[in-house]
């Protein structure tokens, strides 16, 4: 696992990635089974924090690769059957939260937020921004006004049973007023004060038992106690927040709801407040974190909430986490310490990316001795040097970061870190195009550079690639080593050559005549691809699976894609406007196709192995999708009223439609919002029919009827 952990998420290649995220899921979910239901963790929140962050990182970064088991998509952990509780099924889910960690996390919150509601700037957002509770969540079920259930998180879908335990806590009513829905259940965190965990404890001490840990434990083992009494000399209490199924509207926003609650006889959160913006959440932060020291409870962050209700459910949810709030959690645990040294690691795509080699630290639960600089920028940016005295962090990433250097306690003889006009590994130059975003120095090597083979070669038979059982990232890398496997169609020809012994039970430890034939066979079952995996397989820098559906939707085939990207060397020819045509595909990105098409080795590489594979088209998605749009051209232009561009992109797709950024020949609709400017007046004069947003909505309200 450290080899991976020590690499930033952009520097994985794709079989590094499938392994930590196996790996992570696995000790997520161990984390998991040790905080609900053991009430015993071995790591800090912001640690366990942390893993989760990584792993939605690499998923981000690598979505082909999720698990079907993938720690997003589950909250909390599954019920355990021998405990003694029954089990309880929730009638809505019961929602974990997406995390801020820092001011432009939550500046980014509210523009996602803005962006997908359609709203305009001058458009005020209001949000609630309550303390966040370390505690144990708790889902409370009320009917005719009675309380007749509560249960806890669970997975979020399933939890235990403890209504017994709840009815001993004071200040949860146990009936509502007249005044309240039929139907009524309302969530929130059940907690243990600072006062009444130091009583316990010293009760404890007295009777010569052990200790308990924290206050969040100590809740967590006496709601689940099998004997109701202990839960009731505990001393628990309850803040309310939030709601699942209800039969009857208690307010139009998130903060009048709340006050509902507390009218119906709920705890709720002193701290809570209504603000705008982000300016106002983050000033709402500030003072909840203010506050923190002087609470007899535990809080670890502040939760931000868009107050309107019916704003929350246009914003949904994802598999784990509603879109209309987020968690931003206090600040990372910090701690100094020297740079020993800093390596270049080189990447897949001959990406250069700086490490810090540190004097091992105690930072964040763990020891930590190596830290991301990201790249060349960022080191200039802080006047990181070998030798200095630094700050680093966790937060966000398994992998910490570096603050800034103490200047203070640099050496005399620490001089500015010089990255390297040659690759470490090839010695080839690097090189910095003027229009590279994201700041990276790469290898100009390409195949001849060690590194990037090695890594192309993992990529190449990858899962969401070629898929080649047997062919692991350690075994490509040894048959690299060994000098068996050079180029991708290497792969392909192992078993003719296995007749010179280049691999043989009695040349190469570890490897019996069944694991040969195993693998042999595995590389016959790959000889036949379909288009978008091929691309994918190639490793082209930008082209990861979603835009290797689009390419290989859009040219069909790989001898068409081969003609098309020849042409559209020239930048003014027809082909060249169809490649930028294609929606996803910006000048960026159709100059490093054309480049990579154009490169020699890559042109052997490709001719090497269609004389070994066959590539098929991939089947077009409307073909099994009955809808007038199906298989049409269509162009989104201007502003539209009743949904975002994001969301009419989506919704067109969905209908089997192809969507494109521009105007051409080959569009069949354009779909005009207000003030649709240069590609409505070019539609006009191809005579493509265009759409109003009415007639688009009216089109879309017929195929989801």
């Amino acid at each position: 696992m450290t080899e991976f952990r020590n690499k930033p998420v952009d520097a994985l290649s794709d079989v590094e990635a499938r392994r930590e995220l196996r790996m992570l899921a696995k000790e997520i979910t161990n984390h998991d089974k040790l905080y609900y239901l053991a009430e015993q963790p071995i790591i800090s929140d912001a640690e366990y924090d942390a893993l989760r962050a990584r792993n939605l990182a690499i998923e981000e970064r690598f979505p082909e690769e999720k698990r079907k088991d993938s720690p997003s998509d589950l909250v909390g952990v599954a019920i355990d059957d021998n405990r003694g509780f029954s089990k309880v099924r929730h009638s809505r889910p019961m929602l974990s939260l997406q995390n801020a960690f820092d001011a432009d996390d939550v500046v980014d919150f509210e523009t996602r937020t803005r962006k997908y509601l359609n709203l305009t700037s001058s458009e005020p957002v209001f949000f609630t921004a309550e303390a966040k509770i370390d505690g144990l969540s708790l889902s409370i079920r009320y009917e005719e006004r009675q309380l007749v259930l509560a249960a806890t998180r669970g997975d979020g879908e399933e939890g235990e049973d403890v209504t017994a335990n709840v009815r001993t806590i004071e200040n949860i009513p146990k009936q509502l007023p007249s005044s309240a829905p039929e139907i009524l259940e309302v969530r929130g965190e059940v907690y243990l004060s600072h006062s009444e965990f130091h009583r316990i404890n010293a009760a404890r001490e007295t009777m010569g038992e052990q200790l308990y840990v924290n206050p969040r434990n100590s809740a967590s083992g006496a709601l689940r106690q099998l004997d109701s009494s202990i839960t009731a000399s505990r001393k628990l209490q309850f803040f309310a927040y939030s709601w699942g199924e209800i039969s009857s509207s208690l307010g139009n926003s998130q903060f009048e709801v709340l006050e509902t609650f507390k009218i119906f006889g709920f705890s709720i959160n002193p701290l809570t407040q209504k603000t705008e913006g982000s300016g106002g959440l983050l000033e709402s932060y500030r003072k909840i974190e203010a506050a923190r020291a002087l609470l007899d409870y535990d809080i670890d962050g502040v939760v931000y909430k868009v107050d309107r209700l019916d704003w929350q459910e246009r914003l949904g949810q994802l598999s784990r986490s509603p879109r209309w709030a987020i968690a931003h959690k206090f600040k990372a645990e910090q701690a100094e310490t020297r740079i020993i040294d800093i390596d270049i690691q080189v990447g897949r795509t001959g990406a250069l990316t700086p490490v810090a080699r540190l004097d091992p630290v105690f930072v964040g639960g763990v020891t930590v001795s190596n830290a991301t600089l990201h790249n060349a920028d960022e080191i200039s940016r802080k006047d990181i040097r070998i030798g200095d005295t630094i700050i680093i962090q966790r937060a966000g990433d398994v992998i910490p970061q570096v603050v800034s250097p103490i200047l203070e306690k640099r050496p005399a003889e620490a001089i500015p870190f010089e990255f390297p006009s040659t690759c470490p590994v090839c010695g080839s130059p690097t090189t910095r195009g003027e229009d590279d975003e994201d700041a990276v120095t790469r290898c100009t090597g390409g195949l001849v550079c060690r590194s990037q083979l090695a890594e192309r070669l993992k990529h190449f038979v990858s899962r969401d690639a070629f898929d080649i059982e047997g062919l692991g990232s350690k075994t490509v890398q040894e048959l690299l080593d060994r000098g068996i496997v050079n180029s991708p169609a290497d792969f392909f020809t192992l078993e003719a050559r296995a007749n010179v012994n280049e691999i043989s039970p009695h040349t190469w430890d570890g490897w019996g005549q069944t694991s040969v034939e195993n693998l042999f066979s595995s590389i016959r079952a790959k000889r036949t691809i379909e288009l978008d995996r091929f691309l994918y397989a190639l490793g082209i820098r930008q082209v990861g699976h979603t835009t290797a559906r689009l390419i290989a939707r859009h040219y069909s085939t790989l001898e068409i894609l081969r003609t098309a990207l020849h042409e559209a060397e020239n930048p003014n020819s027809e082909s060249f406007q169809d490649l930028v045509n294609i929606d996803g595909i910006g000048m960026v990105m159709a100059t490093d196709l054309i480049s990579f098409f154009h490169d020699p080795q890559n042109q052997k590489i490709l001719s090497d192995l269609m004389a070994e594979i066959t590539v098929m088209p991939i089947t077009a998605p409307e073909a099994n999708i009955k809808s007038p749009i199906a298989g049409k051209v269509l162009v989104f232009t201007g502003s539209m009223k009743n949904m975002s561009r994001s969301e009419a992109k989506a919704r067109a797709e969905a209908l089997g439609a192809k969507v494109a950024g521009s105007v051409s020949k080959k569009t069949d609709i354009v779909i005009a919002g207000e003030d649709a400017g240069s590609k409505a007046k070019k539609a006009k004069e191809l005579n493509i029919l265009t759409w109003s947003e009415a007639e688009w909505l009216a089109t879309c309200n017929r195929n989801s009827e």
